[in-house]
């Protein structure tokens, strides 16, 4: 691309057959600047013009626009360009994604390294391209990373990593960023020893955690950065370490408010029936302190592991069930869960759920989406159920193979009387057939 070229809008202009073509008298009355103005050429637009255009480019894109011309490569090298940037990991025999080229990667760390601040790293299923982000972890020992996050777009191929070799590359950024204010590290080897260097250096500045699916780590290794973290907000962590402490830790005077704390409850080994319980005393001292959190359950247990929930008041905001979940949780979740705003049940038995649903419109007053799929509610019950929540309930996803016809409202009826009590239409979801 030429820099002397016309501007794409020029070519346009003069030569769209939709456009009427100026009389030969008009350009006399144009000056040389108004000309000028139009014959503007790519290598001439405003640096902030080619900058925005170039944080939408993938990077080998990015790359090869940087060779048009002599602008255009300042705009390459400029560090607001470099400050947010995603390696993307993948062996081409098992995945479709591209590769950020290990020629490229090398070119980051050693002119730009010490621009990157929101840094994330997506790998495949494959433990080379997690060993790969590794690697690349350990040589970031200039920057002031801000946000990382580890994402494994298959299975969580870090655990597949050696703990030393993923522990020692992690540090290296946790020592030497010392303004880090979000981290989203799920399913890694992270212990508690990495936890303890991440608070020694970071502990003013995090506000963000998220780390489900780390079985290295404990519930000291947890409470030790609640204790040393008063900021932090959000957190996501795996139920096996939640702890009375560590809501009590969340509730000091000194911690600020929390906003988001996102539980999975998933057994640790196959066949767990027994979980810990958590005090309803923690639980209120937490909502005291904090009363807008959102607290997040999502469960993947089989209907004989959740008798330990919800036997008394749990200020649970979102609840996920990925598996079954009984006739008698559900009653539970009604008559407990007063805090209770959307409620998703991907599977139950083949028991409909009628008193159940209608126990938790009365109960829980800031319900406002519902989501079922593979269960069962007759029509009439899930009719009553939204005429008593109202137009409250924004968020209504219902499959149609879970209602059932009953004496009073058939299939063909519930979308009509369901549309007049939420005020705007409604149908339920239907599977595609292929």
């Amino acid at each position: 691309m030429k820099r002397n070229n016309l501007s794409l809008v020029n070519k346009i202009v003069w030569s769209s057959p939709a456009v009427k073509q100026p009389k030969v008298g008009f350009f006399s009355s144009l000056n040389h600047t108004h000309m000028h103005t139009v014959l503007l050429d790519w290598g001439s637009l405003p640096h902030y013009v080619v900058l925005r255009i170039f944080q939408y480019l993938p990077l080998i894109d990015r790359a090869r626009a940087s060779s048009v011309c002599k602008k255009w490569n300042e705009v390459f090298h400029i560090p607001d360009l470099w400050r947010k940037f995603e390696f993307e990991l993948n062996q081409s025999a098992t995945s479709y994604f591209k590769s950020t080229h290990p020629d490229l990667i090398q070119q980051i760390i050693k002119k730009h390294a010490t621009h990157l601040q929101y840094v994330s790293f997506k790998v495949d299923s494959s433990t080379e391209s997690a060993e790969a982000a590794c690697d690349i972890l350990s040589q970031l020992v200039n920057c002031s990373i801000q946000t990382l996050g580890l994402i494994s777009t298959a299975k969580p191929s870090f655990m597949n990593v050696s703990k030393s070799h993923f522990v020692s590359a992690l540090t290296v950024v946790f020592v030497n960023s010392k303004s880090l204010s979000s981290i989203k590290i799920e399913g890694t080897p992270v212990d508690d020893p990495s936890l303890k260097i991440l608070v020694a250096n970071n502990s003013d500045t995090l506000r963000l955690l998220k780390m489900s699916s780390c079985p290295h780590v404990s519930s000291d290794g947890i409470l030790c950065v609640a204790d040393l973290c008063q900021g932090l907000r959000e957190l996501a962590l795996n139920y096996y370490i939640l702890s009375d402490e560590l809501l009590l830790a969340l509730s000091s005077e000194t911690h600020v408010n929390l906003e988001h704390l996102r539980i999975d409850v998933v057994s640790e080994n196959p066949g767990q029936i027994e979980f810990h319980s958590i005090k309803k005393q923690s639980w209120d001292a937490l909502i005291k302190h904090s009363p807008g959190v959102n607290v997040v359950m999502y469960f993947f247990l089989y209907e004989e592991e959740f008798e330990a929930f919800f036997k008394e008041e749990t200020p649970v905001t979102h609840l996920y069930f990925g598996r079954s979940v009984s006739k008698a949780i559900l009653g539970r979740i009604g008559l407990n869960c007063p805090r209770l705003i959307e409620l998703v049940v991907c599977a139950n038995g083949l028991q409909t759920l009628d008193t159940e649903l209608i126990c938790i419109a009365e109960h829980c007053k800031n319900l406002i989406a519902l989501g079922l799929s593979e269960c069962e509610v007759s029509c009439s019950a899930f009719i009553e159920f939204v005429r008593l929540c109202g137009k409250r309930l924004t968020q209504l996803s219902v499959m149609e193979d879970v209602l059932i016809p009953d004496d009073e409202y058939s299939l063909d009826k519930v979308h009509t009387e369901v549309s007049k009590h939420l005020g705007r239409m409604w149908f339920p979801d239907v599977l595609p057939v292929w």
